[in-house]
């Protein structure tokens, strides 16, 4: 039996008991990877401890554990949440389909509303958000794709809450009464008041197909929500909710100003669910989603154990790679699917689905199972909101100590003429780069700069200005060096935008093949010639690079990334 600390790993979702086949390792890693997402994804390695009720020694396993798996980085006696984390969230929302399918009419929705507009899905007596497309304003929508809201405080609960069987209500009524000021959702402020009208609201809703929200959330905050059905069972799949403020809308007005072009565009994205015939899982069976999948991913599990030894926890590390096995086309497996998935033996993934059952991650009938929304709340709403600059800048620190000289993460900006720096390493040197972040040089004389022309089909440049002696001024030199810096994947900058200076930079590339940045090593020339420049420090700057671009396929899969 597991200690009495694990019995609310996942808080008042869990009240069976722990079944015997449960992996007591698997359960512990998955409260301390909810404690750092509850602590907005970093957390002293006392204050896990602290926070999970375990021992320390077996904090420190955990966590070495999943910074192996790049799950966790460890900073000085911190642990800070990853982005390659969010692969299992994004296993969810490749397995239901919908971000895919109806990501592009909500955005289109918010930009025409001019408010903010998200896809949520139901999750017991939650909702947790797929989607979101914000407006900037000072006062937005500031939730968190994989937040979890109750039900009772949001338009789209009622809607979800229609489909609710008596246990449901039960649930929910329970948890109400434990926890009257939602205490239990950090994504909302507690909140007092009784919600005796929710199962009215839910009637309501139920009556007329669409719910409102009146400042449930916090004062000020007005919603309008629409189901969107399955076009097979008629069960809700998500709920397109549009989110404004009462300074400029109130509920009624909401409701009548948008609604009808609200219910315009869901009956859009069902057309879209109907049209599509690859496998989804909603609110109900949708098929078997049984599609190929890379099969070992456990394989490596063996050799990092026989490498760090007692420190390293395989079976929390084989518990986690069965959620990865699940995807697009891979939205209900068997137990023989997720074994040939993971490569691991039948008796191995049964346990670790077993575990993810009971914690609420996994649900299963008729010897199927799929994830379900809570898998999203193992790191996904802090990681969701990382920019580039902060997915690079642990990167950029390994790189800079590596080279020992200064490192930097820049974007093209300007209308393509600047280059401006969004992330920087310094090196602590009596002569080094001084160069503060939000600077913006001339991109047409730097490694940066340049590497980000070289993508573009027709890069835009001005007047070429002589910064030094040595800058290129020729139009058709600089965009013949351009097409070799694009044959070459890198750029190197000898003094040409100050005398002195050398630089050597390559591009970061999304998951499309777009040049969406640049990182460089700036350093004085007498540090290094321009070939050791290529001999020792291009190499090291590609395998960081290579890194980033790992991280932000990841990160960048459901979301658009600030600063890309």
């Amino acid at each position: 039996m597991l200690p009495n600390a694990m019995s609310g790993a996942v808080g008042s979702a869990v009240s069976a008991p722990v079944p015997d086949e449960a992996v007591a390792p698997l359960m512990r890693g998955i409260t301390v990877l909810r404690r750092l997402t509850e602590a907005d994804g970093a957390l002293s390695l006392s204050g896990l401890e602290k926070a999970t009720g375990l021992a320390r020694s077996t904090v420190d396993r955990i966590t070495a554990t999943l910074a192996r798996m790049g799950y966790v980085r460890l900073d000085g006696r911190d642990a800070v949440l990853a982005p390659r984390l969010m692969e299992l969230g994004n296993a969810y929302l490749a397995s239901i389909r919908l971000p895919r399918l109806l990501d592009a009419y909500a955005d289109a929705l918010a930009d025409e509303f001019d408010e903010s507009v998200s896809l949520a899905v139901g999750d017991r007596d939650g909702i947790r958000f797929i989607h979101q497309a914000t407006r900037r304003r000072a006062m937005s929508l500031s939730f968190r794709i994989g937040d979890l809201l109750p039900a009772e405080r949001t338009a789209p609960g009622p809607l979800f809450a229609t489909e609710w069987d008596a246990a449901d209500w039960a649930r929910w009524r329970a948890r109400r009464e434990a926890d009257p000021e939602a205490r239990g959702f950090p994504a909302v402020p507690p909140r007092g008041g009784a919600y005796d009208d929710f199962e009215a609201r839910t009637a309501e809703a139920g009556a007329r197909g669409w719910a409102l929200d009146d400042q449930l959330i916090e004062p000020g905050l007005v919603a309008v929500s629409v189901p969107v059905r399955e076009p097979r069972t008629g069960r809700v799949a998500c709920v397109a909710n549009v989110v404004s403020h009462t300074s400029r809308h109130t509920a009624e007005s909401l409701g009548s100003a948008l609604l009808p072009r609200l219910r315009v565009a869901v009956a859009e994205m069902e057309a879209e669910l109907k049209r599509d015939r690859g496998p989804r899982v909603a609110s109900g069976p949708y098929g078997s989603g049984a599609g190929s999948a890379p099969s070992g991913l456990a394989a490596w599990t063996s050799a990092s154990k026989q490498e760090l030894g007692r420190e390293f926890i395989e079976s929390l590390a084989r518990g986690l790679t069965v959620i990865t096995s699940f995807g697009e086309g891979r939205a209900e497996l068997t137990l023989t699917d997720v074994a040939q998935a993971t490569g691991l033996a039948r008796a191995t993934a049964r346990r670790a689905l077993i575990t993810l059952e009971h914690l609420g991650y996994v649900e299963s009938y008729d010897r199927v199972f799929r994830l379900t929304p809570r898998v999203l709340g193992l790191g996904f709403p802090p990681l969701s909101m990382l920019p580039l600059s902060r997915i690079a800048a642990p990167h950029l620190a390994e790189l800079s100590e590596r080279v020992h000289d200064s490192a930097s993460l820049a974007i093209l900006t300007g209308g393509g003429e600047e280059v401006q720096y969004t992330a920087r390493v310094a090196t602590s040197r009596v002569m080094s780069v001084n160069i503060t972040l939000g600077t913006r040089l001339p991109a047409y004389a730097t490694s940066l700069g340049r590497v980000m022309l070289a993508d573009l089909p027709e890069p835009r440049l001005p007047e070429l200005l002589p910064l030094t002696p040595h800058t290129i001024t020729d139009r058709r030199e600089l965009l013949a060096l351009l097409e070799r810096v694009r044959s070459d994947g890198y750029a190197l900058v000898d003094g040409e935008l100050e005398e002195g200076l050398r630089s050597i930079a390559v591009p970061v590339r999304d998951g499309g093949g777009r040049v969406v940045a640049a990182v460089n090593v700036a350093m004085h020339s007498s540090r290094r010639s321009v070939e050791q420049c290529v001999a020792e420090v291009l190499p090291e700057l590609r395998a960081v690079v290579g890194r980033i671009e790992a991280e932000l396929r990841v990160a960048g899969r459901f979301r658009r990334v600030p600063g890309v």
